[in-house]
């Protein structure tokens, strides 16, 4: 953007002295580069020139877990009972429909829905590399080149994490679903990554699917080519106790300690998921200041258990959200799940703040996507913010200084009316302004797979 654009606020939730708070009649003037010029609360009446926006203002949502094409799952997989280990044969059969176009169709809809949802920015954990049967594309990067062009369709920042894939558990060749994730050794792997350049609304990092899908010996490579480019570096840990049990029998360490032994862990590290964790890994991902992605919809609807969020926040580790397979695309969900889930556990409330929750998708998320400028509604940050109303019928009733509150525990994805991205504006009372009819789009991508 060249131009300055003003935005005014009836109420945003702003950094504070003593943490966040809500404040009214907010300025927030973009300036050159998409970044924030000036934030100005308690500044009277919204100026003529300036847009307005009814509601409360937060910053934009990072939703730092995301398999784009697990969109086309939604309500299929609800047919029956089953476990993880079934619902994973539905998903590798969506997975072997899709190439480049049709993945760029379909991811281009799943992240207007995104957008829909006041979500700026997805950190998308890339294994669908290559053609069915393993065939290389012409460009070996085709998959991942359409989630980034889809991610600029739809208006938001991504970080693809391109994902190192190279087994189908400990000691095994991939399976004939997964020929297609694989690159054949981590050193092939970080060649094909290596082309992946950034872009203006596009960041690369890596990620090593899990320690059953990279060999022990192989994980120091995909650790070092995220630390030469200082680039984020994203895990699937301990989702499922079968994954813990087959590591203490191929290694005699628990997953954490496998990954902590071979570098994978550290301050521009994930771990995604982290559900099933001795006292010994929570310490070592704490002591490593490793950041956990936690998903509590997905984890629920796929019956993986409850994390051990609050213990690890506790021990110091960032907390991020995400919305992984997509049954549901609502952050402010993501959020008072964490909260949610620990009540049932523990039969006591209180866990989590509204506030701590909003810093969790927002910024600790973006830096766990490394955007370290987003996520924040000061001077300098990006430009990144989105709106919701405070007068539906989820929201309306609570006092606007109870904002956060109102909106970590009584909003949804419907409750978002705007959603600015670098200055430009996304989404406008409700509607898409660069995807015209997201629903349709979903329904048409999603159907072409069947």
């Amino acid at each position: 953007m060249s131009a300055v654009v003003t935005y005014w606020a009836e109420h945003a939730w702003l950094p504070h002295a003593d943490g966040h708070a809500v404040a009214r009649d907010v300025l927030i003037a973009v300036g050159p580069g998409g970044r924030i010029a000036k934030v100005a609360p308690e500044s009277g009446p919204c100026p003529a020139g300036a847009v307005r926006l009814a509601g409360l203002a937060l910053p934009g949502q990072a939703n730092a877990h995301s398999h784009a094409f697990h969109r086309a799952l939604r309500g299929t997989v609800q047919v029956g009972s089953g476990t993880f280990w079934t619902w994973r044969d539905t998903m590798y059969r969506v997975a072997s429909a899709l190439d480049p176009d049709s993945y760029l169709a379909l991811a281009t809809a799943v992240y207007a829905e995104m957008a829909l949802a006041g979500i700026s920015a997805v950190g998308e954990f890339h294994y669908l590399h290559h053609a069915p049967g393993g065939v290389r594309y012409d460009d070996p990067n085709a998959m991942g080149g359409a989630l980034i062009e889809a991610a600029q369709r739809a208006g938001i920042r991504i970080t693809l994490l391109d994902t190192c894939y190279l087994s189908s558990g400990f000691g095994a060749e991939p399976t004939d679903h997964q020929l297609r994730f694989s690159d054949g050794d981590a050193d092939a792997w970080a060649d094909r990554a290596a082309r992946l350049t950034d872009a203006e609304h596009a960041r690369i990092g890596a990620a090593v699917h899990s320690v059953r899908a990279v060999p022990a010996e192989q994980l120091g490579a995909v650790a070092h080519f995220a630390a030469m480019r200082k680039a984020p570096l994203h895990v699937h840990l301990s989702e499922q106790t079968a994954e813990n049990d087959a590591c203490l029998a191929a290694h005699g360490v628990t997953p954490t300690r496998l990954l902590a032994d071979h570098g994978v862990l550290g301050p521009r590290t994930s771990a995604v998921h982290a559900t099933h964790l001795t006292d010994e890994d929570v310490r070592l991902l704490s002591d490593s200041s490793t950041a956990v992605c936690m998903c509590p919809t997905t984890e629920r609807d796929l019956a993986d258990g409850i994390g051990p969020a609050k213990r690890l926040a506790a021990a110091g580790c960032p907390i991020t959200l995400g919305s992984d397979s997509h049954a549901v695309i609502d952050p402010f969900e993501e959020a008072r799940a964490l909260e949610l889930d620990e009540r049932l556990r523990t039969r006591t409330r209180g866990h989590w703040t509204a506030n701590a929750l909003l810093r969790a998708g927002t910024e600790d998320g973006h830096a766990s996507l490394g955007w370290p400028e987003a996520g924040r509604l000061e001077a300098g940050a990006l430009a990144d913010f989105c709106v919701i109303a405070l007068d539906s019928v989820r929201t309306a009733g609570p006092p606007p200084e109870l904002g956060a509150e109102t909106a970590v525990f009584a909003a949804g994805a419907a409750d978002v009316r705007h959603l600015v991205v670098g200055g430009r504006h996304v989404v406008k009372d409700g509607v898409h302004q660069l995807v015209p009819d997201v629903a349709g789009q979903l329904a048409a991508a999603i159907g072409a797979l069947r």
